[in-house]
């Protein structure tokens, strides 16, 4: 069973600690922390005293967690969590922040528990039910997981629907629904060309069937629609050398070697130093 701190190339979770004003951030996980970022606003409410008050305190205490978890300081990010719910117990941003932490703290149950508060708090907004759709997929019940992110999508003004199809279509692929990952990737690049999950996905799926040329031409969309990660440069070396291309595959070794430190896998090593 994988859990959040697992999550894969493709899977976005919405950190939901601006909900107070109105906004879903996407930021990420696979973690690349790395994918899409995505605003969504709403009316403003007037408050009036002592809801005021608490309203302030509420967005404080996320604002405070949100910076806590960027920092890795989970001990205060959990202390904020709690600040939240307290001023905010029907707060979806609350509960947001509050998965998160357990999450990363790999208490995968408690975590599943305020994603899907968050979702009967926050109905009509589609990063909800796409992070309690990751949630499920990242915890071995992917094809659970598919209604949720249909759902996101299909939810009027959600500004991550792309997203949330190419969600499906990773979740669809782990769980050997080969022909609905295909339709869900398609369905997400119908929508926004450029979406990063469902290009590296495709440029996966291509390479390991052996169309190089098919898998080279999504992972440099890939590569152009957002910056890269580990992954996606790992995977564009492995295309240039299944092409041949040992020039174009050391290059991007000493991309990963000089943008993420570490993460050369010991297989690859010295590739980088091809003329």
């Amino acid at each position: 069973m994988r859990t959040g701190a697992g999550m894969s190339r493709g899977l976005l979770v919405v950190l939901a600690l601006c909900v107070l004003a109105g906004c879903s951030k996407l930021s990420f996980v696979r973690q690349d922390t790395s994918r899409g970022e995505f605003t969504r606003t709403s009316p403003e409410v007037e408050l009036r005293g002592s809801d005021r008050e608490g309203a302030l305190a509420l967005q404080l205490a996320l604002r405070e967690g949100q910076d806590a978890l960027r920092a890795g300081d989970l001990d205060a990010a959990a202390k904020a969590a709690r600040e939240a719910l307290r001023h905010g117990e029907r707060s979806p941003g609350a509960h947001t922040l509050a998965a998160l932490v357990a999450d990363r703290r790999g208490d995968s149950r408690t975590a599943g528990s305020h994603y899907r508060r968050a979702v009967e708090l926050a109905p009509t907004q589609g990063g909800m039910h796409n992070n309690f759709g990751t949630w499920l997929c990242t915890n071995g019940r992917e094809a659970e997981s598919l209604q949720w992110f249909e759902s996101a999508a299909s939810i009027p003004g959600y500004g991550n629907a792309a997203g949330a199809l190419a969600n499906a279509g990773e979740c669809a692929q782990r769980a050997g629904m080969d022909e609905e990952a295909v339709r869900y990737l398609e369905a997400a690049l119908e929508r926004d060309p450029a979406t990063p999950g469902a290009l590296a996905a495709l440029a996966e799926r291509e390479y390991r069937a052996g169309n190089h040329m098919r898998a080279r031409a999504f992972v440099q969309r890939r590569l152009d629609a957002a910056p890269a990660d580990a992954s996606t440069l790992l995977l564009a070396s492995q295309i240039e050398t299944s092409l041949g291309d040992s020039r174009a595959a050391a290059g991007y070794v000493r991309r990963m070697r000089e943008e993420f430190p570490g993460a050369v896998p010991d297989s690859i090593k010295g590739n980088e130093d091809q003329p």
